[in-house]
């Protein structure tokens, strides 16, 4: 696990462990990508980041915290590569207090597909 301070990045083994122990999988990626690439059984669909970089973070919040519902309820975020996981991870944690911020290492193309592990479409 790599801690880079408001959270955390998990490898494939340590997020399947966390995923066993009940921790919510945030998927943030758009829905195109969530229909070509499929996503991780069990998985939110919560976009924060539009095909132009931009987002609606009250949108975003609004679906957010009907999954996660206190600041001390631990979360996994997953995109494609753990680059929008960074930025949406120092977000949650330096800004608004989460405490138990995690990304899944590689994002789903990286850390989930190319490990040989399936999703769901």
């Amino acid at each position: 696990m790599l801690n880079f301070g408001p959270f955390k990045s998990l490898s494939t083994k340590e997020f399947l462990q966390k995923k066993e122990e009940g921790f919510a999988v945030i998927d943030i990626r758009r829905a195109d990508e969530w229909e070509y690439y499929g996503i991780i059984e069990g998985s939110h669909k919560i976009t924060f980041f539009d095909e132009f970089g931009q987002f609606d973070l009250d949108s975003f919040m609004e679906a957010f915290t009907k999954v996660v519902t206190d600041k001390e309820q631990p979360f996994i975020l997953v995109c494609a590569h753990a680059n929008r996981t960074k930025t949406v991870g120092e977000v949650m944690g330096l800004q608004l207090g989460y405490k138990n911020v995690y990304e899944l290492d590689g994002g789903i193309n990286w850390g989930w597909i190319d490990q040989g592990l399936d999703t769901v479409k």
